[in-house]
């Protein structure tokens, strides 16, 4: 299949640039996967999709304030760095902007020198930077003192409140950018879905790279995923293995949860505690083992989350269905509205 397959035009007034006073009352489009009506609702009425005994799995990696400014030892040009993976020992896999600035060796400085770091390393293939930095104290608590949240670009508007960019289940610092299908849960719902019946568990996957790298080659199959770090816990493996044997449906929230549970399930849909990297790119033909129903955001055209959608639902219910939510005007992307693939 070729990239142009998941092509839609988007109005840009529909991407949303600020999230909603209300995290829930965002909108929410049913998408009948068995080919029925689809169904224009509201976020607040996604318990209604849920019974007794299904499993919500969430993804609750929380957004690091990746973004840092500073400049380059012998520079004056302001240099950008957004940090995409812990690799250790004070070693981050970044981007960095003005790129010709941040060749190997180049040594760089935050915060009035109270963070440094020089590039040790630059990727072949996708150009990215190996920092190793160095500071005193603890390393997250100057992150919170120097860096801001990486939003994606086409988010032009300033975000007043950084927690509006987290999810209110966000546990686990590690992501470059937020897992947004988890935005629209307030506690309130969550509650309610447990009053329920409904069983809760937690994956991590920090969000990385693949978040802002677009498909470059025109033959899907030729694309090559960046990875991802993900953590499985026992409780929660044990929560969704009880989910599957009896007999109830798993909903994933987020494309990140889902390909965690697709990285981590064998092929009966069983899963087991664990952590590691995951590459899995997901696009139509993939028989999905772990996932039943796939609540997420509405995705970038030609982007690797369209076509795991598209997998999971077919190409031109996708496409269609995103036809009907611009015509009906939905918000799209991180502040947007949502999706529930039934």
């Amino acid at each position: 299949m070729k990239k142009s397959d998941f092509y839609f035009d988007l109005p840009e007034r529909l991407i949303a640039q600020t999230p909603l006073e209300r995290r829930d009352s965002s909108r929410l489009l049913v998408v009948d996967r068995q080919g029925g009506a689809n169904a224009h609702r509201h976020f607040t009425d996604l318990p209604e999709y849920l019974q007794p005994g299904d499993c919500l799995v969430m993804n609750d990696s929380r957004v690091l304030p990746a973004r840092l400014m500073g400049s380059a030892e012998g520079r004056t040009t302001p240099i950008e760095v957004v940090l995409l993976n812990d690799r250790g020992n004070g070693l981050w896999e970044c981007l960095t902007r003005p790129g010709k600035k941040t060749r190997e060796g180049a040594r760089l400085s935050f915060g009035g020198g109270r963070l440094t770091g020089e590039v040790e390393a630059v990727g072949p293939r996708d150009g990215n930077r190996l920092i190793r930095f160095h500071y005193d104290g603890v390393f997250l608590e100057l992150l919170d003192e120097l860096g801001t949240m990486p939003l994606p670009p086409y988010i032009k508007e300033k975000l007043d409140d950084p927690e509006r960019y987290q999810t209110v289940y966000s546990k686990t610092p590690g992501s470059a950018a937020a897992p947004t299908a988890g935005l629209h849960f307030t506690k309130d719902l969550l509650a309610q879905l447990e009053q329920k019946g409904v069983r809760l568990a937690y994956v991590t996957l920090h969000v990385g790279l693949g978040t802002f790298r677009p498909v470059k080659a025109e033959e899907i199959a030729d694309h090559v995923m960046h990875s991802e770090f993900y953590q499985l816990g026992e409780e929660a493996a044990q929560t969704i293995n009880e989910t599957r044997e009896s007999g109830r449906d798993i909903f994933a929230v987020g494309t990140t949860a889902c390909r965690t549970l697709e990285t981590v399930a064998d092929e009966q849909g069983r899963v087991r505690a664990q952590n590691g990297w995951t590459d899995i790119f997901i696009y139509p033909g993939y028989r999905f083992k772990a996932v039943d129903h796939l609540v997420t955001n509405f995705h970038l055209p030609e982007s690797t989350l369209m076509m795991l959608i598209s997998a999971f639902a077919g190409r031109e219910r996708v496409l269609e269905a995103y036809r009907q939510a611009i015509e009906a005007e939905y918000r799209f992307f991180s502040f947007g509205d949502s999706c529930l693939f039934y």
